[in-house]
């Protein structure tokens, strides 16, 4: 068929798959207009009109409204530029769409109430400002006035969850329940005592020069004794305790003693809350980190380890 050959509305319909209504619609809309008509005043169209209707129909399954198909199909915009804008149009429509299903998914698993969905809702649509004030305002809880030191300001950097700008359905229920559990009080005020135990290590610590972290000591030391199968209340277990608070007494520059053992009891105590293990873990999700090491199963033998061996 060469460029001459005009095609009835028929015509086109078997050619570009489209229905006679819908080609007629387009037509009507000043999309497709009709070439010329015959003598009985049908309405005829030249081979350009195939192409326009092609392009007509991609453009309308990806989403484009018609006055912008028309413009198009009229080169008064470049398609290009059309298809920029509603790239970025459908990214917000799809993170938008991502936050829902988040939403709806945390629901569906934790049987939450009304007023805990309403919540999460309003969690999950909160701009990258307003989630780093939320977090801004738990940290600052947790580390206000001692953020003086520098270390400090690597710890609240390393607790800052970054939700990405096309975060995963994970990433998004994730970071809907770290906001939950960053808003509880109770964690707030244990964040703010393990901060406090930190400080407090850390200044005596630099008396001696030494600064290893007593959990690094008991994860050390703990490890093998919990993969052997030691009791931590049995004479097997006498080693482990003395190499733990032998370097915890290093650093602070004292003797191994009882005062010694409750110091690093109320420590451990406080570290070993299920809801910092959590928040560690839903910020790895969040910030596309490897799982952090679950430090519990240590913790808990070395705290049983040591009320075996504390009077009273």
């Amino acid at each position: 068929m060469d460029g001459d050959t005009l095609y009835s509305i028929g015509d086109l319909a078997r050619r570009t798959g489209l229905t006679v209504k819908a080609i007629r619609f387009y037509s009507d809309c000043g999309i497709v207009p009709p070439t010329d008509r015959s003598p009985t005043g049908y309405r005829l169209y030249g081979i350009n009109a195939v192409a326009r209707l092609d392009l007509v129909r991609t453009l309308r399954d990806l989403g484009l409204d018609l006055p912008t198909i028309r413009k198009v199909v009229d080169r008064e915009i470049s398609l290009p530029e059309v298809a920029a804008a509603h790239a970025e149009a459908l990214a917000v429509q799809i993170r938008t769409l991502r936050l829902r299903r988040a939403v709806l998914t945390a629901v569906a698993k934790r049987g939450s109430t009304p007023e805990e969905m309403d919540l999460m809702h309003k969690l999950a649509k909160l701009s990258e400002d307003e989630r780093r004030r939320l977090i801004g305002d738990f940290l600052d809880t947790a580390f206000g006035g001692l953020n003086a030191n520098p270390e400090f300001g690597g710890i609240m950097r390393s607790m800052t969850p970054e939700l990405p700008d096309n975060p995963e359905a994970e990433q998004v229920e994730a970071w809907v329940e770290l906001a939950e559990l960053s808003q509880d009080p109770d964690f707030r005020a244990d964040m703010r005592r393990m901060a406090g135990h930190y400080m407090a290590d850390r200044a005596q610590g630099g008396s001696t020069g030494l600064r290893r972290d007593p959990a690094a000591a008991v994860r050390d030391e703990v490890g093998p004794a919990l993969v052997a199968g030691i009791d931590p209340g049995s004479p097997q277990a006498d080693p482990v305790v003395a190499a733990v608070m032998a370097q915890y007494g290093r650093v602070l520059g004292r003797p191994d003693d009882v005062d010694l053992r409750r110091r690093l009891l109320t420590r451990l105590e406080t570290a070993n809350d299920p809801r910092r293990e959590r928040y560690l873990q839903l910020l790895a999700v969040i910030n596309g980190w490897s799982a952090p090491e679950n430090l519990a199963p240590v913790f808990v033998w070395f705290i049983q380890a040591l009320h075996a061996r504390i009077p009273g």
